[in-house]
């Protein structure tokens, strides 16, 4: 019976030693191929050549003669390569598409903050802009709520979600946690995972960050739907103050993005914290299309009426074409919408 369990357990630490193997095998080619040297010829070659070493230690498991000294050089390159991962490091100084190169920043005075490079672009295409920043002195004791946009383009699981903070007087702030993507470089899913883009905050007018995806994004249309999150308006001040923290961080201490971790729900989430009893966590944070939907079963969200009626009342896009560039955008988005009850940040109460 014993030598019975002790094959049984060598069986089963052997297959999760070859687990981790393959898992950290595979990690490692993957942030070779996209984060290593610039000329394509060495990062693959370097890629190769890790991927058949550990491919040769999974294989090497399964002859007692041979799996720990393959291990054991397995594990010595695997360090190698982690070193020089924990080395690659963020910067502000790269040449950045013209839509994240300046960077927000905030000055606080009490209860008052300045906030300063604004974007405020005015469109033509979503390509074809003329670039515009101002400032803007926002009061928070004249904070009235936060809305929740949720901009979706590719099916119900996946959205792009992020915040805008209303003050007396129809001021609106709008902050969308992005990636800050250099000249000639494009979004990949897979990339955000090994270092290559950095996180960047848009802090925007509600007339660029709002009607750039309702009205100038075509391929693939994107649809956009404005919520009002509900609860004290005081949570709601301590969440605004941990976004101007933020990004004053980010303007003297750059941070990589990653697309499972460090996006744009999980910060969110993240930001939340300061405040008690925010909301749990959830793998509707992660599958982000449903954070609305998650924030409603919560009670973050308008429940006097079924989910799907405030969703439909929440899609803005007709009412943000017509809108255009009109100096009361943000008033006419919302026309047509409840949002009577005080509002608190997302995910948060």
């Amino acid at each position: 019976m014993g030598v019975i369990l002790t094959q049984i357990a060598t069986v089963v630490s052997l297959t999760m030693l070859g687990l981790l193997t393959a898992a950290s095998g595979g990690w490692g080619v993957l942030a070779l191929i996209y984060s290593g040297p610039h000329s394509d010829t060495v990062r693959y070659s370097l890629a190769a050549a890790f991927g058949v070493v550990s491919l040769v230690a999974l294989i090497a498991l399964g002859f007692h003669d041979w799996r720990w000294r393959a291990l054991a050089v397995y594990l010595m390159l695997f360090a190698v390569v982690v070193v020089w991962w924990r080395g690659i490091e963020p910067s502000n100084e790269r040449d950045w598409q013209v839509d994240v190169a300046v960077l927000p920043y905030a000055t606080i005075e009490g209860d008052v903050v300045t906030v300063r490079n604004i974007r405020n672009f005015d469109y033509r295409s979503e390509t074809d802009y003329t670039p515009a920043y101002y400032d803007k002195r926002f009061d928070l004791r004249q904070l009235e709520g936060i809305d929740l946009v949720a901009v979706y383009w590719m099916g119900p699981a996946i959205a792009h979600i992020f915040v805008s903070f209303a003050f007396a007087g129809g001021d609106h702030l709008a902050i969308s946690i992005e990636t800050r993507k250099e000249k000639g470089e494009a979004y990949s899913t897979i990339k955000g995972f090994f270092r290559q883009y950095e996180l960047y905050y848009v802090v925007a007018d509600e007339r660029d960050v709002i009607r750039l995806r309702t009205n100038y994004r075509h391929d693939p249309p994107e649809d956009v739907y404005v919520y009002r999150a509900q609860g004290p308006l005081e949570n709601g001040r301590r969440v605004f103050m941990e976004y101007m923290k933020k990004i004053n961080s980010l303007k003297d201490s750059p941070e990589f993005y990653n697309t499972l971790t460090t996006n744009c729900t999980t910060n969110i989430w993240f930001h939340t914290q300061v405040n008690q009893g925010h909301v749990p966590f959830s793998w509707k944070i992660l599958a982000s299309g449903y954070v609305p939907e998650y924030l409603y079963e919560t009670g973050r969200l308008d429940t006097r009426m079924p989910f799907p009626e405030l969703k439909r009342r929440s899609h803005i896009n007709a009412r943000a074409q017509a809108a255009d560039g009109a100096a009361d955008f943000s008033r006419r988005i919302r026309e047509g919408l409840e949002m009577t009850v005080p509002a608190t940040p997302p995910i948060s109460r």
